[in-house]
């Protein structure tokens, strides 16, 4: 899956999932613009991967910065090809969250991604481009005690097919992935940075076994964005090791539950 002379957009940037679809897309061939607030990760990052990646202090939360974020990168890259909506907050208090609280999760993981999708329309229709959302097992199913990150993230599954449906007409695709438990800056936390027992406590949930890499997320979004998806538009990836194939029985028949 080549994107030799392509370029792309990705927000989240400089967190760890997001800079694992950075460096796929740059080792894939793409100009990547990685677009994030964390200045000090997304400098590393720049450093990191050299001239095919160029850092773009910005927050997505806000009009002004998104307002100057399309027309900066026409001006230096010259066109966009991909855009890939990765920034997310994980704050969460559930039933207890204030409207501002709420106002602000859909704000960052919902609307600026959407809004973003619009100020980069037409240049994606230019090159018959491709979007990706971030979406989540967590927009799929009950949360106990989360509100907030699961109401944004089933929004953005239907956001893609509505995005999808608009855009096909101008060429553009737009499709969503929705990763399972993943190593990523908010799995590292819960987790205490010991990934082996990040693995453990995923796996009665994860068929295979394991939380994802993010490399195993960078590597669909990659795939979606390729010539490999030509024909695929309005779709949802699971990159979940299983997760979402199991329901509340984890995929043990009930006889097995009574012989435990």
């Amino acid at each position: 899956m080549t994107l030799e002379s392509k370029v792309a957009i990705v927000t989240g940037a400089a967190a760890m999932l997001g800079s694992a679809i950075v460096r796929a897309m740059v080792h894939a061939g793409a100009q990547v613009v990685a677009v994030d607030i964390d200045t000090a990760r997304g400098q590393a990052l720049q450093a990191e991967l050299g001239p095919r990646c160029r850092f773009v202090p910005c927050d997505i939360a806000s009009d002004a910065a998104l307002d100057g974020l399309v027309p900066g990168v026409l001006a230096t890259e010259g066109r966009i090809d991909f855009l890939v909506n990765n920034a997310v907050v994980y704050g969460d208090s559930g039933l207890a969250a204030t409207r501002g609280e709420w106002l602000r999760a859909l704000d960052v993981n919902l609307v600026s991604g959407a809004l973003l999708v619009q100020k980069a329309a037409d240049a994606l229709a230019l090159q018959r481009g491709a979007v990706v959302n971030m979406g989540s097992v967590g927009g799929k199913f009950g949360t106990a005690n989360r509100a907030l990150y699961p109401a944004a993230k089933a929004a953005i599954l239907q956001l893609t097919r509505n995005q999808a449906a608009t855009l096909a007409a101008r060429g553009v695709r737009v499709n969503s992935v929705s990763p399972g438990w993943t190593w990523s800056d908010a799995l590292s936390r819960m987790a205490g940075g010991d990934r082996a027992h990040a693995d453990r406590v995923a796996a009665p949930m994860h068929p295979l076994g394991r939380a994802g890499d993010a490399s195993d997320v960078a590597q669909v979004v990659l795939f979606l964005c390729s010539d490999a998806a030509r024909f695929v538009t309005g779709a949802d990836i699971p990159v979940d090791g299983g997760f979402s194939m199991l329901g509340p029985d984890q995929g043990r028949a009930a006889g097995d539950w009574f012989a435990s």
